[in-house]
Formats: C-alpha cells, structure tokens, sequence
C-alpha cells in the first residue's frame, strides 16, 4: 500500500539516512569530527519517535532504524536492499506497516459519510471488498490515499498513510462533527492494531498453513477476520505495495511479534525494510504519496481516474468534482508518466527535457530498477510528450541523458484474480 514521503533521520548508529532523489535510500555517515555530536542527536531523536510493537524485535534481528513520517522504522535488515528486493520477487517477505493509520468507521451513515470525503463508489462494493480511493480537496487536490474495506461486520475499514495520519484524522473528525450535527448515525473508532504486510509468490503456501480459511477464495482487494497462526482476531487484506500477491494483517498488538516469528519459521520468508518497499512500489508503477501524489495534483493528471466510481462521476458528488469531472473529457496540460533511461540514476526532482532540450516536467521518483537492470522513474511532463515509447530527455548532473516515456508498471503485477 502507499507510504508517505521518506524524511532524513537518524539511527542509534550514528549514521543518517537520506532520501535520495532516485528513490533510493542512502546512509550517510556523520565524518569524524562530528560524529559524536550527530550521535548524541540520534539518541535523542530515537527517544522521540513512535515506535511500532515491532520495535525491540527490528532492533533483535539487526534492523538499521530510520526515521520514517515520525515514526522508527527499519530501512533494511542483514541482507543488502538488491537481496531483499529480489527476495521479495522470488520468495516471500513481510514489512512492518504498523506505522499506518487504521481506522473503523460505523453506523448506518457510514457509506454516506465515506462517499462525502472520497472519489470510490463505495456503495457498490460487496461484503468484504475493498478499493484504492483519494481524499480529495475542493480544488481537485489528492490530500491521501487510502484503501477502504466494506466489512460484513457493520463497519467500513480504512487504511491510509503514515505521514499522513494527523491529517487524515482530522480531515474525517471535522466531517463527522458536520455529520453529527445534521444528525446522521456515524462514528470512527482509530484502531491501535499492528499492521504486517507479507508479500511475494509463495506467500500464499506460507499463510495457508495458519490458516482455516481457503486463501485460493479470498481474491485481490478482498477480506477476511481470521485466525492466523493460533492468534485471533485478524483481519486479513489480499492487497500490498509491491505489485506481487500478497496480503496485510492487521493483529492485535500484542501477538504481533508472535505471529511474525511463527511466519519466519518458514525458510520461504524474510524480514524486509523501507529500503525494498520502495523499489519495489516503484517497479510497480505505485505512487508515492508527497512524492508522485499530493494536494498540487489530480486524479486526472495522476493518471488515477480509474480510482472514480462511474456512479460518482455522473453525480458529481465528491470534493472537488467540478475542478476533476471536466478534466477526464477535456484532458490535462500534464500527465504523470513512466520512464526508462541508462547510464546515471534519474533523481527526484530532475528535470525532464524535450528532444530539443525544453524543460517539459519533473521527475517525481527515480530507482535503478533490480529487476531490469536500467534506470526506471516517474513524473509528470507536458501531455504532448506523455505518450508511450516518446523520446525525451532528463537532466542528471547538468547534462542531458536519453529516455523513453514507459508504460507502468515497469514489472508485470502478479495480483491474485482467482
């Protein structure tokens, strides 16, 4: 799922990590003379981040911990990041995502009060169901993304991003004060669950063995509360961030790390950090929420107009309809893109260049790809430029460098359809 932008932060070892423009995360050590002192802030700032039920565990299994939207998290374990990637493509790996704001939102206005604040048509969702969807402004703006669940147990569950949780919180607490007022039956209950992702192509024979449940029944975007492992009360999500199968397991606190530990006992599965999630979101084609997506975009221009119910489009009943409806048919003067290029890393935040060396966009998020061994991003350019197999340019250290608008995701999914 999405992960708010990557901050500079600093571990207990003294080193920081960086947000490298390419997507890539970069550790940067601290130089003699004021390594003690970076130490002595490291220490300090650990103290003030949120911690996840996972923590101590990380920290035991030779987590490096970063910074990450507030909280700290592990960037990556013993395996080096490439390793953990492919692990992911190949095997099976799971990611601590507790960082990520859950919520239960109840009563028989539920669906109304959903449909106030997103672009989903989450009336028509069966039991069980769920749907990638935007919160948006009034200008047409992406304030988050987030999946919504339509349970079978009375309530709508949500999962939005960690960077934004404070936001998002406060965004749904002012519309359900409106809703109280008006006198609709509506209430959010933020859930203090763990949350674990575990993805990859075995993840399937690795889960079924804790489970009753027939996981070749519980297709991509669809639920399930379930036992796992012995341990009750979980809710089980087939959906991810990786663009392989996988599923999210939201967990009581505390059984979390038992339950990660009865996963690790299969050879099949790795610990995997924020280093590989992002490389692979990015394989994907995923946006990344601050980085590809913010309040500055559309759905239309972020390509995302699949996320709009048809229902909703012709009611023009969300935030921001006005600004976005009419966008869809009349097009936009830019587009986020695919791109592919060799030689040097293509950063965030480079600028994209017509073939005669015309600033067109902005790259958004940029990786040297593991899986194709080339340089993959994404950004936004001039729509005359936005389609597939274009020539263009990017400018990496002043100097103008061959790329191809690309068709994402860069790596075919492999998401569960039954």
């Amino acid at each position: 799922m999405m992960w708010a932008r990557l901050t500079v932060g600093a571990g207990a070892s003294g080193l920081g990590l960086r947000a490298a423009g390419d997507g890539l995360l970069r550790f940067v050590g601290a130089g003699c003379a004021g390594r003690r002192q970076q130490q002595s802030r490291a220490a300090s700032t650990e103290t003030a981040l949120k911690k996840t039920p996972l923590f101590d565990f990380h920290r035991e299994q030779g987590g490096k911990m970063v910074e990450f939207a507030g909280w700290s998290m592990p960037v990556q374990y013993k395996d080096s990041h490439i390793a953990s990637h492919m692990h992911t493509r190949e095997h099976c790996s799971i990611f601590d995502v507790s960082h990520m704001l859950q919520t239960n939102i109840h009563g028989k206005d539920r669906v109304k009060f959903m449909e106030s604040l997103v672009v989903a048509d989450i009336a028509e969702l069966k039991d069980n169901q769920g749907t990638l969807t935007l919160f948006t402004n009034e200008k047409g703006g992406i304030i988050d993304d987030l999946i919504v669940t339509k349970t079978d147990q009375g309530y709508l569950y949500v999962v939005s991003n960690a960077g934004c949780a404070d936001k998002d919180s406060a965004h749904m607490k002012a519309r359900l004060a409106e809703f109280k007022y008006a006198g609709f039956d509506v209430d959010l209950e933020f859930l203090d669950c763990a949350l674990i992702a575990v993805q990859g192509p075995t993840m399937s024979q690795v889960l079924q063995a804790g489970l009753k449940e027939d996981l070749s029944k519980l297709t991509f975007m669809t639920s399930v509360l379930a036992t796992v492992f012995g341990v009750p009360d979980c809710r089980v999500t087939r959906c991810g961030y990786t663009g392989e199968d996988g599923v999210e397991i939201s967990v009581p606190e505390s059984r979390v790390v038992e339950l990660t530990e009865k996963l690790l006992t299969n050879s099949e599965v790795k610990l995997a950090g924020l280093g590989a999630r992002d490389s692979l979101r990015l394989e994907a084609g995923l946006c990344l929420y601050g980085n590809d997506i913010d309040e500055t975009t559309t759905p239309v221009e972020a390509t995302l107009v699949w996320t709009i119910g048809k229902r909703r489009r012709q009611a023009k009943d969300f935030p921001g309809a006005d600004i976005i409806v009419p966008q869809i048919k009349a097009k936009t003067a830019r587009k986020r893109v695919g791109l592919v290029s060799t030689g040097p890393p293509v950063r965030q935040h480079t600028p994209i260049l017509s073939p005669d060396g015309k600033v067109i966009g902005e790259v958004t998020s940029g990786c040297p790809s593991p899986c194709l061994k080339k340089n993959i991003a994404m950004g936004y350019v001039d729509a005359a430029f936005a389609k597939n197999g274009t020539a263009i340019q990017v400018e990496v250290r002043k100097k103008a460098v061959p790329a191809t608008v690309s068709k994402m995701p860069f790596v075919p999914t492999k998401y569960y359809t039954g």
